[in-house]
């Protein structure tokens, strides 16, 4: 939620999703407020611009954010359900319940992908570790074979 207090004229209010896709617009705003819902995930950009601004010029910009179950409107809830205060907060919880449970999900399924992904890693290092101690020892064998030739050509041996 984005609110804005009466200082100046914002020429342009513009937000735009981490995809390019324009969330909000508006021109010639001087006070308002705005709320969005995201549904992707990543970096929103949110700019705010000022026409003819001056060195004397001020804008004031308070920005309040909000997640999850917080974002929602629950004064309109309450009202289109006729729900009073100790089943509205019952319904608050729930969703929290529900937010959490999702979340826990997630963070599963994060785990068991870094898991496959650590089990894969593990497997290509004992490969590739096996693979250089048998390169070396066969670089160190034709080391003692061309040495033992070459001291056997002097007559050393």
């Amino acid at each position: 939620m984005f609110t804005f207090v009466e200082f100046a004229i914002f020429s342009v209010i513009q937000v735009t999703s981490p995809y390019g896709n324009s969330l909000h617009k508006q021109d010639r705003v001087t006070k308002g407020e705005f709320a969005f819902t995201a549904t992707e995930a990543g970096d929103y950009t949110a700019c705010f611009s000022i026409a003819d601004a001056s060195k004397e010029s001020k804008a004031m910009v308070d920005l309040e954010w909000k997640l999850g179950i917080d974002a929602k409107d629950w004064d309109s809830v309450a009202k289109r359900e006729k729900i009073d205060g100790v089943e509205l907060e019952l319904r608050k919880l729930e969703e929290a319940i529900g937010e959490i449970h999702n979340n826990m999900l997630y963070l599963r399924d994060r785990e068991e992908k870094m898991r496959e992904v650590n089990e894969v890693t593990n497997t290509r290092m004992a490969w590739f570790s096996i693979t250089s101690l048998l390169i070396c020892l066969a670089v160190a064998g034709a080391q003692v074979w061309y040495l033992k030739s070459f001291f056997e050509r002097k007559k050393l041996l």
